[in-house]
Order: C-alpha cells, then sequence, then structure tokens
C-alpha cells in the first residue's frame, strides 16, 4: 500500500474537514445531510481503498484533465471549444469514477487505466454536450458524431468524418481523444477477450444517444420501442438507463488489465453490471438532475415513472439486484467498492431536494454503503484540485 495510506487515518480525514476551498464536482458545504443514525464506523480496510483511490487515483485522473483541457482550449470553433471545456469543467465526477478500479491495480497499469478513462470519458462526456446543447435534433448527425465510441475501442479502426453532417469540426480534438482510447485498448493484455464486451455495452449506449437528443414525444416513442425488452423485469426507462452507462466498459477493461481475462470472465463481469448496476448507474444520475432537465425539458428516465413513489421502489429494487448480482462474481471487492462509491457519492449530492434525502439514504442501505460518506467525499474535494504528479 502507498505511502499516504499508511499515514494517520485521522490526520488525512482532518485535513479534509478542515478544507477551505472545495472543487466544483463536489460541494461539502451543502451535501445533503444524512441522518445520524447512519454514520458508522469504517473498516480499516475500506478507509485504506478510499484513501488510496483519493490520494492516487483522483489526483491522476485530474491531471489527465488538465491536459486534455489545454488541448480543447485550441479548438478553433467557439461553440465546440465552450462544450469541450465545459464538459472538462461541469463532469469531471464521472471520469473520477470510471476510474476507481484503478484503486486495485499496480501503479504502472494503474496509469495505463486511468490513461483510458480519461481519454474516453471525455470523448462520451463531450459528444453529450454537443447533441444536447448544440444538437439540431438530427439523428443521422448524432449517429455520426458517436461512430467515433466505436471507433475508440477498436484499435486497429481507421477514424471517420464524426462532424460530416454538421459544417463545423473541431480541428481535430474529438480524434485525438479516439486515437489515444485505441492506443489504450492496444496495449490491454487479452483485449480480444473483453472486445465483444466492450463493443456490445459501447453500441447500446450510442443507440441510446441517437434516441433520447431527439424532439419531445418522438424520443419517448423511440426509446419505448427499442429498449422495452432489455430485461423483463425492467420498464423501458429502466432499460434505457442500462444503456446510457460507461461503468461496464470500464469494468471489462479493469477484469483484463488486472491480470487477464478468460471468455468466462468477461462475460460475468458484463452480466453482472448490464443491466442492473448500469440502470442504478444512470437512474441516480438523473434522480439527482431531476430539476435542471425539467428547466430544460430534457428527457430524465427518473421522471418516467409514475409518481416518485414508484420511482424510489424501483431505484431499491435494482439497486438490490446490482448488489447481488456484484458480490457474485468471484473476485468481487472491486467491484463492490465501485458500486458503494457510486452511490454514496450521487446518494449525498448537493441538488437533492430534501424530500429525496430520505429516499437517497434507502438508496443506500439497499446498495450496502452502512458508513456515512461525508469524511471521504470532503477529502475528494480537496484531492479533485490537487495537481502533484502520482501516476
Amino acid at each position: 500500500m502507498i505511502a499516504l495510506v499508511k499515514r494517520n487515518v485521522v490526520d488525512l480525514l482532518g485535513i479534509a474537514l478542515s478544507g477551505a476551498v472545495m472543487s466544483c464536482v463536489y460541494d461539502a458545504r451543502r451535501a445533503a445531510p444524512l441522518n445520524a443514525s447512519y454514520a458508522m464506523r469504517v473498516d480499516t480496510q475500506t478507509v485504506a481503498l478510499a484513501l488510496r483511490f483519493l490520494s492516487t487515483v483522483v489526483p491522476a485522473a485530474s491531471g489527465r484533465m488538465r491536459a486534455w483541457r489545454a488541448r480543447a482550449q485550441l479548438i478553433p470553433d467557439p461553440a465546440l471549444r465552450r462544450e469541450a471545456l465545459d464538459s472538462l469543467r461541469r463532469k469531471a465526477f464521472h471520469v473520477h469514477g470510471g476510474c476507481v478500479f484503478a484503486t486495485f491495480l499496480p501503479l504502472e497499469r494503474a496509469a495505463q487505466f486511468v490513461d483510458f478513462v480519461a481519454a474516453f470519458e471525455t470523448a462520451v462526456d463531450y459528444l453529450d454536450n454537443l447533441c444536447d446543447r448544440i444538437g439540431t435534433q438530427d439523428e443521422a448527425d448524432f449517429r455520426a458524431l458517436h461512430e467515433s465510441l466505436v471507433d475508440a475501442i477498436t484499435p486497429d479502426a481507421a477514424l471517420h468524418p464524426y462532424f460530416r453532417q454538421r459544417d463545423r469540426d473541431d480541428g481535430g480534438y474529438l480524434n485525438e481523444l479516439v486515437m489515444r482510447s485505441q492506443r489504450g485498448c492496444a496495449d490491454c493484455p487479452s483485449f480480444e477477450t473483453i472486445r465483444p464486451g466492450m463493443l456490445d455495452v459501447t453500441r447500446r449506449y450510442c443507440e441510446l444517444q441517437a434516441l433520447k437528443h431527439l424532439a419531445p414525444g418522438e424520443r419517448e416513442r423511440r426509446c419505448a420501442f427499442e429498449f422495452n425488452a432489455v430485461a423483463p423485469d425492467l420498464a423501458w426507462w429502466e432499460g434505457a438507463a442500462a444503456s446510457g452507462s460507461t461503468m461496464a466498459t470500464f469494468a471489462l477493461l479493469y477484469s483484463a488489465i488486472s491480470g487477464g481475462a478468460s471468455a468466462e470472465r468477461a462475460a460475468a463481469v458484463q452480466a453482472a453490471y448490464f443491466p442492473y448496476f448500469t440502470a442504478l448507474h444512470i437512474l441516480l444520475d438523473y434522480f439527482v438532475d431531476q430539476p435542471e432537465d425539467a428547466a430544460h425539458d430534457e428527457l430524465n428516465f427518473v421522471a418516467c415513472y409514475p409518481s416518485p413513489e414508484a420511482a424510489y421502489e424501483g431505484m431499491q429494487r435494482i439497486a438490490r439486484i446490482a448488489s447481488q448480482r456484484i458480490a457474485a462474481l468471484p473476485e468481487p471487492d472491486a467491484h463492490l467498492f465501485a458500486l458503494r462509491a457510486m452511490c454514496g457519492y450521487y446518494c449525498t449530492r448537493p441538488t437533492l431536494s430534501k424530500s429525496a434525502r430520505s429516499a437517497a439514504l434507502a438508496l443506500m442501505r439497499s446498495a450496502g454503503v452502512d458508513v456515512d460518506p461525508h469524511p471521504l467525499l470532503k477529502l475528494y474535494a480537496r484531492m479533485a484540485r490537487t495537481r502533484c504528479r502520482v501516476l
């Protein structure tokens, strides 16, 4: 374990609690409070893992994102440059969350993993901004842009004119994200074993992105048709949510880079993540974004439930199934850590309304989060801003 983890845990958490400057990715001063009875003693293994993630992986990911930010500033088109920079600023936690598996890797492999996630997730978030903010509700345009993600996980793929449906391009920024992702896949041991699973979940993601940005009314009809049969016990909006997460992609890469993945192991990881873990991921994201999405008339899958009570019950059920499937993996520690970190982060977001906080508490418990995450999240806010080079 690295030196920072060996240092006194109380001292590290004290640094977090005393910090005056908080990152925009998590404002701990406004975080949704938990019931005092929720706080429990943290086992030392969980604290050690959390501190390794926060003190090593998060700063490394932030460093990669600073490099991509410098590149994004060179985009010649002002509107595309604005959206690239905005996605890097507002969605940094997506990259940090995807990098969580690096916590369990040796330093060299962790650096390789972080490089891939930083490039691929930055491309994902950039494209989402392009479709949301300066899109034309043109399905052909959305499909052309998202070809880049399939190419990004296909090391031998040639680049395509992803902006061919638009009268502008970004001066090669998206191409560079694709090529960096391709390099990460090419360097991954036993990549060919996980390639089919990564292609499957990525194509599902691209299909969702092509449909969910369409005009209101049409987007709901198309998504209901496309995602109604993802699983027998999932409604169409839950199946759509399951298709909108990149966590299965990163879990598959981790399974290969951590020691080589057999076809059986890759299939088990994919089945453990899709559709329940991935559905929970996106439903949690939409759960906290409901006011913002309503203000911008954007499709929100949590709002598709017939009532808030039905939404809370549905998400808790999915959380329980996700936890059970992850726990059943042969080596579940990294995956359980990812699940609990994800739930702890989303369920204490400052944007949660007072009425949603009791539901957030129940969701965390359904996913097996048995500690108050606030102290570690405050440390996350500080470490996301650090400039130290650790990987």
